[in-house]
């Protein structure tokens, strides 16, 4: 005869539901070396950029403090403390801050093409004698003699693999100029938010 004892645990399987309700320890784990890193990004950013991260002020003073030692141990330490304390922001919190980091890089993706483009045209100016007839008439107002100058010694410093100073300088130039135009659209942009204001 079987016995109707065998098999019975003595507590019902509900009993243990509520404790897997909880995320598991790997689980936290992974979430608290997710919001670490975060604490670092910032930590690595500029301070005028971390001031201006939506996130409580105890959180924002340890990544500040962080960013002002330099001894190896102690920056370690410090970056503990900041992991410690992003894991005391909620889920909203923590959004506001991801959201703010990922603005930055979009900008700087922006800001990188944009470099490459100045570098590509500052290239073609060396190359090709048109592009600088081309620059000229977007931008009537450069010294054209200076430019020539430039350019002129640009070749010649590649060609003697000498320092690129003239190189370095027509960037600089063409970094003027975008800065001009990029400074106009907004301009444009703020008039044209107005009129349709007015309307």
């Amino acid at each position: 005869m079987p016995n109707p004892n065998r098999g019975a645990c003595g507590f019902q399987s509900t009993e243990f539901e509520q404790e897997y309700e909880r995320p598991s320890k790997s689980e936290l784990k992974r979430q608290m070396t997710v919001l670490q890193k975060l604490g670092e990004e910032l930590v690595n950013e500029a301070r005028d950029r971390v001031k201006r991260v939506p996130m409580p002020e105890d959180v924002r003073d340890a990544i500040l403090e962080c960013q002002q030692i330099k001894d190896h141990e102690g920056r370690r330490r410090q970056l503990q403390y900041v992991g410690k304390k992003m894991r005391t922001l909620d889920e909203e919190e923590v959004a506001a801050i991801q959201r703010t980091i990922d603005s930055w890089k979009g900008l700087s993706k922006a800001d990188t093409a944009n470099m490459h483009a100045m570098e590509r045209r500052r290239d073609k100016l060396l190359t090709d004698d048109k592009a600088l007839t081309v620059l000229l008439s977007e931008n009537p107002e450069l010294d054209v003699q200076h430019l020539r100058t430039l350019i002129r010694n640009a070749r010649k410093e590649q060609a003697e693999n000498k320092p690129p100073k003239a190189y370095r300088e027509i960037f600089q130039i063409l970094k003027e100029i975008d800065k001009k135009k990029n400074s106009g659209k907004k301009d444009a942009d703020a008039d044209g938010a107005e009129a349709e204001d007015d309307e």
